[in-house]
């Protein structure tokens, strides 16, 4: 009944939870404020060619759209804010150099999706522009898993993918759109009797291959599964060793990390490495990332990219409901002494609510579980 004036997979957030993710949020952007990364804040509505550029089908259908009364032109309410980020850095910034950029903020979806199964996700990320190097996945991944262990999830485990490799072996099968399409989407669901489907009449080395990336999944030993199994190119040697890299600078007592060759997601705009963070007590993942180098090219400038991004409500839904803490109620008096400890309480960080003359006092309501009392001629906090 709490949600009946509002539609579905939309709903408020009343005040403990709101408090809880306003502090997360403030935490996790000087995270991100430490590590060089600058904090931008995209409109919530754009043209939709700005919005979907280089992201393809994937967002589209993830885009409220709506039409601008003053050009009659379309807009879309964003779905992901990587897109903007990608504008900022192309067409507003555009530094010669390494860019990082961060955001914060909330994202519509026309469908549930996520941890948190809303179409109002709080979205907070990370970018890195204009370094094409392994060492940018690196820092980027990094940054993730403290991010998350900043959230109170001190064992991670991170799953890698590439979209080289899947790419190479669609150009050496000579693959049709629609076919790569459909094969894509087959291995991103997992469903292995499509994918022998759709590969029953390429050539047998080609077939293979695609068959075997289903399987190609598991720990860091899968890399060299990878090499003996799948047809020798330059891409996917390269793809490989970044993946190797990668695993080996993130791998700690914290984080566990996993290979699974048949992750496609964002294959229509990701370029390279693709990663996905999960935890213990999530049905799924808390974080998603990787590179993207052409997203910008519609901007005018291709830059490298990589980043990732997260979905607060969804990252916060494991630690159990919200409480806001308790604060001190204090007596409207025209007293010079309490008027002098209500502001140095309040300089500390202390919550001081005042008592309105005429008002029932319900310490609950008001969230106190302490006053402000004269005792022996002073005012002091006092325990209700």
């Amino acid at each position: 009944m709490h949600n009946w004036l509002l539609p579905e997979y939309i709903e408020d957030v009343l005040p403990a939870e709101a408090a809880r993710l306003e502090s997360y949020r403030r935490q996790l952007l000087d995270l991100f404020r430490v590590h060089g990364y600058q904090y931008v804040m995209p409109p919530m509505m754009e043209y939709v060619e700005s919005l979907l550029t280089g992201t393809g089908h994937d967002l589209d259908i993830a885009t409220f759209k709506v039409v601008d009364q003053l050009t009659g032109r379309l807009m879309g309410l964003r779905a992901d804010t990587t897109p903007q980020a990608a504008r900022i850095d192309a067409h507003m910034l555009n530094h010669q150099g390494v860019s990082r950029l961060c955001y914060a903020g909330t994202v519509l979806r026309t469908k549930p999706d996520g941890l948190a199964r809303t179409r109002e996700p709080l979205q907070l990320g990370a970018e890195l522009y204009g370094h094409a190097g392994i060492e940018s996945d690196i820092e980027v991944q990094r940054l993730m898993v403290k991010a998350l262990q900043l959230l109170g999830m001190p064992t991670l485990f991170v799953d890698l993918s590439h979209a080289a490799i899947f790419a190479s072996l669609s150009h050496m099968a000579q693959l049709g759109v629609q076919q790569e399409q459909a094969l894509q989407a087959a291995l991103q669901a997992k469903d292995i009797t499509l994918v022998e489907q759709l590969v029953f009449n390429l050539p047998e080395k080609s077939r293979q291959a695609f068959m075997a990336l289903t399987q190609l999944n598991g720990g860091i030993e899968v890399l060299d599964q990878a090499r003996d199994i799948l047809p020798d190119s330059d891409e996917t040697e390269q793809a490989l060793a970044e993946l190797e890299a990668v695993a080996k600078a993130l791998s700690t007592d914290d984080v566990t990390v996993t290979i699974d060759l048949s992750e496609l997601r964002g294959y229509h705009y990701h370029s390279g490495m693709v990663f996905a963070a999960y935890a213990k007590g999530y049905a799924g993942p808390i974080a998603l990332g990787g590179r993207y180098d052409e997203v910008g090219a519609a901007f005018g400038r291709a830059r490298p990219a990589t980043g990732f991004s997260l979905d607060l409500r969804g990252a916060l839904q494991a630690l159990g409901p919200a409480t806001l803490n308790k604060g001190i109620l204090a007596p409207v008096v025209a007293d010079a002494e309490l008027l002098s400890l209500v502001d140095t309480l309040r300089a500390q960080g202390q919550v001081v609510v005042e008592a309105l003359p005429g008002m029932p006092v319900n310490y609950s309501e008001l969230a106190c579980d302490r006053t402000l009392q004269k005792v022996d001629g002073h005012w002091q906090v006092v325990a209700v």
